[in-house]
């Protein structure tokens, strides 16, 4: 398994106690796409995230890479875990070493790298989250925002073809999300698929090639950000909110500032831009 990958996600079905958390979910993950989940809390983000990894069998249902299907077996995960990584939303759950280049180390290990492979990779992820001066640094001794850093550096260090993030930026500054952003271009740039759940739509919208809103344990809208966030479906759903970037589009476009075929903004950026042009054609 090297390269770029396909991760797919067919008719998925779980329950806990009960309760429904995945309703028949399919989706497909082209290599190098940038992909956001979006939907309000409980709505299965996390779950689907947590099938996707192999963390959790789906009582029914198949998770395929490259149109292999996952088996559960030791071998089959260990080889799945290869390409497919998890980083999860409390860093806590995932971090377990006592420094943090031990922690981040741990997978290249597992992996069979060399020594000298190990060290730069160990060096590459960390110098990508900017946390290298944390290097020697007791995992307890972090802050939450270093933590999820150094989270993302150990998945980083094992150069997955598929990476999945469950709401990576909470409890990140400015300066920490940018960082994370770079860091997660520059491993697309060589070819990964990266996935992450989020509620922060402004983000999804503007970073997001595709945007996916999880509702019930199904996919209510699937498309480019902003087709899949006015669907009507979408916007009668509670706890999805209009990213400003398209309340300001949609208010342009209402006003005859913004041509009814003018392609709506996705970041505050564009936006910022459409209102500039539009302005300038009325003067």
């Amino acid at each position: 398994m090297s390269g770029r990958a396909t991760l797919e996600a067919r008719d998925l079905v779980h329950d806990y106690e009960g309760e429904r958390a995945l309703g028949g979910f399919s989706m497909t993950i082209p290599a190098g796409a940038r992909v956001a989940l979006v939907g309000a809390n409980g709505a299965g983000k996390s779950t689907l995230l947590l099938a996707l990894s192999g963390a959790l069998r789906p009582e029914r249902g198949s998770v395929l890479l490259d149109g292999e299907a996952l088996r559960y077996d030791t071998e089959g995960l260990r080889r799945f875990r290869t390409a497919v990584q998890l980083v999860v939303q409390d860093p806590d759950d995932q971090l377990f070493a006592p420094t943090v280049a031990e922690d981040v180390s741990f997978g290249p290990m597992n992996l069979g790298c060399s020594p000298s492979d190990i060290t730069e990779r160990v060096t590459s992820a960390l110098a990508a989250l900017d946390i290298t001066a944390l290097a020697d640094r007791p995992i307890h001794a972090l802050s939450h925002g270093q933590k999820q850093r150094v989270a993302l550096a150990g998945s980083i260090a094992m150069r997955p073809r598929v990476l999945l993030l469950d709401e990576p930026t909470s409890g990140l500054d400015a300066s920490g999300k940018a960082l994370l952003l770079a860091a997660l271009e520059r491993l697309r740039e060589g070819g990964a698929a990266l996935v992450l759940t989020t509620h922060d739509t402004d983000l999804a919208c503007a970073w997001a090639d595709e945007l996916v809103v999880v509702h019930a344990g199904r996919c209510l809208a699937h498309g480019p950000p902003a087709e899949a966030l006015l669907q009507p479906a979408v916007r009668a759903t509670p706890g999805i909110g209009l990213p400003v970037a398209l309340a300001i589009g949609l208010a342009l476009r209402e006003a005859g500032v913004l041509a009814a075929g003018d392609p709506l903004p996705t970041s505050t950026e564009a936006a910022l831009a459409a209102l500039r042009s539009g302005l300038a054609r009325l003067e």
